[in-house]
């Protein structure tokens, strides 16, 4: 059995550049764009490599902006042949209502709210041309059992929420945190965001930016020969940025690119998929961290070190 690879791109506006005051296309620049290095580059990418990507599209700007940012955000990716799924930050809401404090977190939401955020994301995805999602992450992580309730009240039938480096809070699903196979809670298939041992005991996740280009490596390698069901690996859309979205991150533009050639020539044991591609996805096999190294996390450590004082040096 072949273990499935999940490369899964947050794609989102931001918090950070709203509130700069500026007007949605600077928060697309620098956030969707992001120098060269956001969603069109990394679609260029994928597509050199013949690979397939999930991007969770946050739809709920459009309360704040109009639909325009969220059309132009998923038709790159629709016609790059790669899929759309739901992503969701709830305090876009909360900026379009005015309300003084906003609740950055679904899980700041009763039952019902959830499921009336969770619905109207859906229909603002569907209107910026995407098809009805089967999937979902929540921003940030931030999903409990309701927020499970209310995904297969509406008919999704995946979530990517779990996170268990980010338990029990902000994810705080009713989920063993070293969960890593995919499990059904609720009436969802949950495909947790998957993890190694950074420390015995202390788990971190498989996101770009986190981890090594050989932790990444050794993680998925791991997962194949462990007969993992599917790894799920984590991105954003400015990712590969700095953090004002202005200059690209050459060294997590070099990660991106490593990981994406080794795919390619691992793709008889690591396949990429999409969420669609899972009808027969087995919920009954387990899957473990990659076990604690030493010296792998050091070596992540000084590479971080050095890729720091590269970039403080540039600015």
């Amino acid at each position: 059995m072949k273990c499935r690879v999940l490369l899964t791109v947050d794609t989102e506006l931001t918090w950070g550049h709203y509130a700069r005051g500026g007007p949605w296309r600077e928060n697309f620049a620098r956030a969707y764009e992001a120098a060269g290095v956001g969603i069109p580059y990394q679609l260029g990418i994928l597509a050199g490599h013949g690979l397939k990507a999930c991007f969770f599209v946050d739809p709920m700007p459009a309360l704040v902006y109009g639909i325009e940012p969220i059309w132009r955000m998923v038709r790159p990716i629709l016609e790059a042949g790669q899929e759309v799924q739901l992503h969701l930050h709830s305090f876009w809401h909360d900026l379009a209502e005015g309300r003084a404090e906003p609740r950055y977190e679904l899980t700041d939401f009763d039952p019902q709210g959830q499921r009336d955020l969770i619905r109207t994301a859906r229909d603002l995805l569907v209107e910026a041309g995407a098809s009805l999602p089967v999937a979902f992450r929540s921003g940030s992580y931030a999903a409990d059992d309701s927020t499970l309730d209310a995904l297969a009240a509406l008919g999704l039938r995946y979530d990517s929420s779990h996170n268990g480096s980010h338990h029990p809070w902000p994810s705080a699903l009713s989920i063993a945190p070293a969960q890593c196979a995919p499990v059904e809670h609720r009436g969802i298939v949950e495909i947790p965001v998957s993890q190694i041992e950074d420390k015995v005991g202390r788990l971190r996740h498989l996101q770009l930016c986190a981890l090594s280009s050989a932790e990444l490596r050794q993680a998925l390698l791991h997962a194949a020969r462990h007969r993992h069901p599917v790894t799920t690996i984590v991105s954003h859309s400015f990712e590969l940025a700095s953090r004002d979205g202005l200059r690209p991150n050459h060294a997590l533009r070099r990660r991106f690119e490593t990981l994406c050639a080794f795919l390619a020539e691992q793709r008889n044991n690591l396949p990429t998929a999409h969420f669609t591609d899972l009808d027969d996805l087995p919920l009954d096999r387990s899957a473990a961290p990659l076990p604690a190294n030493a010296l792998r996390r050091a070596d992540r450590m000084v590479q971080q070190l050095w890729s720091n004082a590269i970039y403080e040096r540039r600015l």
